[in-house]
């Protein structure tokens, strides 16, 4: 990955925004052309706090076999990679205070690479429990759904159609392209122009920038906040 220094994000936070995400694409080489699916995935770490991203595909996939076999302690010799990407959004120059702008895109986008491994039948089923786990978190208070509500013989087939991998992640690179090289004025003008867009990712992006300086933005927040305040309740 490129990156400039100003864009780039720390290892805990480049880990934190993967882990937030859980989605991205997994890349591989099969030796004559890239193979790449995009795959759900749960971050985790090994006993010595080395990164592990754990994802499946079926059977079929090109990538199941171009994996190591755990049983044989052996990982691909290459190296793969997990492309994690979030909310982007064009820029154009007129939303600058500044004269003389060109248009940009900003974003945010982690790559881990490094090899990977098939997983054992068991640790198959719990990086299922894993992965439902996580997201059915995210429709909470709904009740969660679980492996177990399916029949034994669902879950059997299922398990028997997929295959388990597990990357040992021993590369991370980051870019969250966030204007931080601009100044005060340019960075509040940005942001607000993107709040205004009809895009949710555009808006997504705004509000990751005025994270970035919150400060420049407190005399916003309190005057929305006033605006939002019914007549007589004060």
């Amino acid at each position: 990955m490129f990156t400039r220094p100003f864009f780039e994000p720390d290892r805990t936070a480049s880990l934190a925004f993967v882990a937030a995400r859980g989605f991205g694409v997994v890349c591989a080489h099969d030796g004559g052309k890239p193979v790449a699916s995009s795959l759900p995935f749960c971050l985790e770490y090994s006993s010595d706090g080395t990164p592990c991203v754990s994802f499946h595909v079926a059977r079929g996939n090109p990538l199941a076999a171009l994996a190591g076999d755990k049983s044989s302690g052996s990982s691909s010799k290459s190296s793969w990679l997990l492309a994690v990407n979030g909310a982007d959004a064009y820029v154009s120059p007129h939303w600058y205070a500044s004269p003389d702008q060109v248009p940009t895109w900003l974003y945010q986008a982690v790559h881990l690479s490094g090899p990977v491994r098939t997983m054992t039948g068991q640790q198959l089923a719990d990086h299922l429990d894993a992965l439902s786990a996580k997201f059915e978190s995210w429709l909470a208070p709904e009740p969660p759904w679980t492996t177990s509500e399916l029949t034994t013989g669902r879950r059997e087939a299922m398990m028997q159609a997929i295959v388990g991998l597990v990357m040992t992640v021993e590369e991370i690179e980051g870019s969250f392209k966030l204007n931080q090289h601009k100044s005060d004025v340019d960075h509040v003008a940005v942001a607000t122009a993107l709040a205004r867009q009809p895009d949710a990712a555009a808006q997504a992006v705004a509000s990751e920038m005025r994270a970035l300086r919150p400060q420049l933005f407190a005399a916003q927040t309190t005057q929305l906040n006033a605006m939002a305040i019914p007549e007589g309740t004060m």
